[in-house]
């Protein structure tokens, strides 16, 4: 006889790792690439159309400029990012998951130098030498360019996990316990195991 534990739907972080991971990571990685874009042509409106650096606001910026000085869109987005590889880290194993946990330590960098940034946009508390609210980083390298180095090294490790998830070795395929990657010769969640006598 089942017990009610046994017939019990799993959590929702055991589900977006499950059954969910390969929708849940297509999602996170529509964000993530459509937020790396937009720092791309800002980028391209800097140093390509040669455009003063208040005027770069990126694809959303120019209909919504309020969208580039708002430090609360800036660590919301961030936090969204830590979360995402926080929540997802699970479905990962082995080299994948290495190269997960690399993108996350990063972000969880880039989460504090945008936390810094929005305590100082809340007040009048400033880093020494700085008249506007400043990243540590950003006492060293600008502000377009220490943004688009940070998503860009927190992007490329989460490229490399997805690769390697997608194409994993025997081990790390007898490991996966989400939706990903067939196992061939394994029951998964689009596959019912059939009933025994």
């Amino acid at each position: 006889m089942a017990t009610a534990a046994s017939n019990a739907s799993p959590g929702l972080v055991a589900s977006l790792n499950g059954r969910f991971h390969r929708t849940a990571l297509t999602l996170y990685m529509a964000v993530v690439v459509a937020h790396w874009a937009e720092h791309l042509v800002q980028a391209y409106q800097i140093w390509v159309l040669g455009w003063p650096r208040p005027e770069a606001r990126g694809v959303l910026g120019m209909p919504f400029p309020w969208l580039v000085s708002s430090e609360w869109m800036h660590y919301g987005y961030a936090i969204v990012m830590l979360i995402g590889l926080f929540m997802l880290r699970s479905g990962f194993t082995g080299r994948s998951r290495a190269w997960w946990m690399v993108a996350l330590a990063l972000q969880f960098w880039h989460h504090i130098e945008h936390a810094l940034l929005l305590v100082q946009a809340q007040s009048a508390f400033r880093l020494p030498g700085a008249a506007e609210p400043t990243s540590l980083l950003q006492l060293i390298v600008p502000r377009v360019e220490l943004h688009l180095f940070y998503n860009s090294v927190v992007f490329l490790p989460m490229l490399i996990a997805m690769y390697l998830h997608l194409r994993p070795n025997a081990a790390e395929r007898a490991a996966a316990t989400c939706s990903c990657v067939h196992r061939a010769g394994a029951p998964t969640w689009r596959q019912p195991v059939a009933a025994t006598d």
